[in-house]
């Protein structure tokens, strides 16, 4: 079998050219480039050296990994009739797709594949930019890396910034994460007689540097947590330190216990804001809502009972098991088959059990939404109204029988005959696919709000409550209603 040999051009100009790889370039009987661009192919030129680019593949695609794809076949299917040499810009096993896909190719025994040296771009860069990898360092592909991919405590290298496009591309992904003027470094040409490094703030990275397939972007470590507000990182700190020797006397005394209430305030003040229509309220509600799950978190670390990282991958393991058909290859028509799908899913995770089937449907925090879960389990087994008419019916029959306890009963049968009132107007909600829980607290943030209203007239007048008859407060009551419609 002939040998496809892959050699790295280096990162710099001619002079930085390996003596080696100077030597097995001009040896090469077929040699291939991926690309023309590239000064040590200028000087070699001149010399004489023949060689072959794909420069042309670049122009039949829209994206990148087609292209490459084309160029290891093309290589793979040269090597099937001759040795040839191919040779890219830097270190061959270093940003490099081309590579990844041709070593892919010799595991499937289609080519004999010899990987030779090369200077990579990341010496001369860490020379350039005079910092040190072992402090922790990420090397990004500017044409495929997403804001999740970054460490914002590490020196961040991003190659394949060729152009103004791609610049700009980086830019907008960066500013997702980082301020608008946060300083970055662009680097062309590293450790060559060209080198050339322009510090700029973020927001002007593609528009005041010229960039070229020399050019890596270097974003350097945040140095403060006011930098890294984006960050999952900070905010996990920030609640450690709350929580730590020298933190908060209040945040120090919570536990799981005292803090439930807190998590139910603010679980519905983020769904008024939801009912607002409010976007910059959700935001600030949403952060509430998170920090109560960071700190019963620590408090889990603290105890040493569980960490973050157990609650991310117990709802990350079970939302993969419990979707296959996104994650495997089950399918399903529409979301009434997802809903089937899941449940069969969760019986199955917890197997045959005497346990009493409404154990778990009871919530302290709720007696409607334990009404509502015990209706909806018992649903499950066939314990239901075969229609919504069923419901109806019961509701008019338990609101009788109210009526009549109030007229003719006691204390305590009205209340027992009222609480059957409640529970059918929670089934008929579940029938109508209503969250009797979201309909209770949008009522009362109404009932609120509209009061609201109410007080703010009577105080207008200087006089007090006791001054008004039922009918002028419900005027303005009849007011407030109106002022929401318009």
């Amino acid at each position: 079998m002939n040998t496809l040999t892959v050699i790295g051009l280096g990162a710099g100009d001619f002079n930085q050219l390996q003596m080696g790889v100077y030597k097995k370039l001009k040896a090469a009987r077929k040699l291939y480039v991926r690309t023309v661009d590239h000064p040590v192919l200028d000087e070699l030129s001149t010399e004489g050296l023949q060689f072959e680019s794909f420069d042309g593949v670049y122009e039949k695609y829209n994206s990148f990994q087609p292209v490459y794809e084309e160029i290891a076949e093309k290589l793979v299917t040269a090597a099937a009739i001759e040795d040839v040499m191919y040779a890219v810009p830097g270190h061959p096993l270093v940003a490099e797709q081309t590579v990844q896909l041709l070593i892919a190719a010799a595991d499937e025994g289609k080519v004999n594949l010899v990987i030779e040296g090369g200077q990579s771009f990341l010496d001369p860069i860490f020379g350039a930019l005079k910092i040190d990898p072992i402090e922790g360092f990420q090397l990004l592909d500017g044409t495929s890396f997403s804001m999740h991919d970054i460490n914002m405590r590490q020196h961040i290298l991003i190659a394949q910034v060729y152009d103004s496009f791609s610049a700009s591309e980086v830019k907008l992904t960066l500013m997702e994460k980082y301020d608008d003027e946060y300083p970055v470094t662009v680097v062309t040409a590293a450790g060559s007689s060209q080198e050339k490094l322009v510090t700029v703030p973020l927001y002007e990275l593609d528009q005041s540097v010229e960039v070229n397939n020399l050019t890596t972007v270097y974003v350097p470590p945040v140095k403060s947590q006011e930098e890294a507000l984006r960050d999952w990182t900070t905010f996990r700190q920030i609640i450690a330190i709350l929580r730590g020797p020298n933190g908060c006397p209040w945040d120090q005394k919570q536990t799981h216990e005292s803090l439930k209430k807190y998590l139910l305030e603010e679980a519905h003040e983020y769904l008024a804001a939801v009912d607002a229509e409010d976007d910059f309220a959700m935001i600030e509600e949403l952060g509430d809502v998170l920090l109560q799950v960071f700190l019963h978190a620590q408090i889990g670390e603290d105890q040493g009972y569980f960490t973050l990282e157990d609650v991310l991958a117990s709802i990350s393991e079970k939302m993969i098991r419990r979707h296959p058909h996104v994650f495997g290859d089950v399918s399903v028509e529409d979301a009434e088959g997802v809903v089937a799908n899941w449940e069969v899913i969760k019986a199955e995770e917890k197997g045959i059990s005497d346990k009493p089937l409404l154990k778990e449907e009871y919530r302290a925090s709720s007696a409607l939404q334990t009404a509502y879960n015990y209706q909806k389990r018992a649903a499950k087994v066939g314990f239901d109204w075969p229609d919504v008419d069923g419901a109806w019916d019961k509701f008019a029959e338990e609101w009788q029988e109210f009526r009549h306890e109030v007229t003719n009963g006691t204390n305590t049968s009205r209340l027992d005959e009222f609480g059957d009132v409640l529970f059918t107007l929670v089934n008929l909600a579940r029938f109508y696919k209503l969250s009797p829980e979201e309909a209770m607290l949008h009522a009362n943030e109404k009932f609120a709000r509209r009061f609201g209203y109410v007080e703010a007239k009577v105080k207008e007048s200087g006089k007090p409550f006791s001054d008004y008859t039922l009918e002028q407060l419900d005027a303005f009551w009849n007011e407030a209603k109106q002022l929401e419609k318009e």
